[in-house]
């Protein structure tokens, strides 16, 4: 479990400040047939006089159990079931991209992969069944028919179908945002 240190420190302090470790609170969520956070939540605090700092760590912690945790694991998620005959796109992308230098950083997350150099350029998603939607960081760059314009994260968007669509010009306009990032 990839953990920051201070989430490590409310998880080894506790026993001395609960009077459980992190399992034994879980058998306690699990005994309580409680799904939701809020439930489970407001259960520890009520129940067992836990603070909200902690009932809020073991509610998290319990409910993420069994999820996709790793990099891979989350990448999997991403690609299964319907969206799996887009995982051969996704991976020539990263292959392309991978291509740029030693500095990129493939950060997956749940419902995408960010594409990061000093900060992100770009960003994968399986936008549906069909197709990848490449959100890229263009600044300046005047949208096309096919780079249009987006607004959030990502200064622009191309939609990915087909290996074909993974050409000169989309691996152009990826370069070019990784070169400003």
């Amino acid at each position: 479990m990839d953990v920051d240190a201070a989430t490590q420190t409310m998880i080894d302090n506790l026993p001395a400040k609960t009077g459980r470790g992190l399992d034994e609170w879980f058998a306690v969520v699990d005994a309580s047939g409680f799904d939701k956070h809020g439930q489970i939540l407001s259960h520890l605090k009520s129940e067992y006089g836990v603070s909200h700092g902690f009932a809020n760590l073991i509610a998290a912690r319990s409910l993420a159990r069994g999820q996709a945790t790793t990099a891979g694991d989350l990448v999997e998620a991403q690609y299964a079931g319907r969206k799996a005959a887009l995982r051969p796109l996704y991976d020539r992308l990263i292959s392309e991209v991978g291509g740029f230098g030693d500095d990129v950083e493939i950060a997956p997350k749940k419902t995408s992969v960010s594409l990061r150099r000093s900060k992100q350029f770009a960003l994968i998603e399986a936008a549906s069944a069909t197709r990848l939607q490449i959100g890229l960081n263009l600044r300046g760059t005047e949208p096309t028919r096919r780079l249009r314009a987006a607004g959030g994260m990502c200064t622009h968007r191309v939609d990915v179908g087909s290996a074909d669509e993974i050409d000169a010009e989309l691996v152009r306009w990826l370069r070019e945002a990784y070169e400003v990032a």
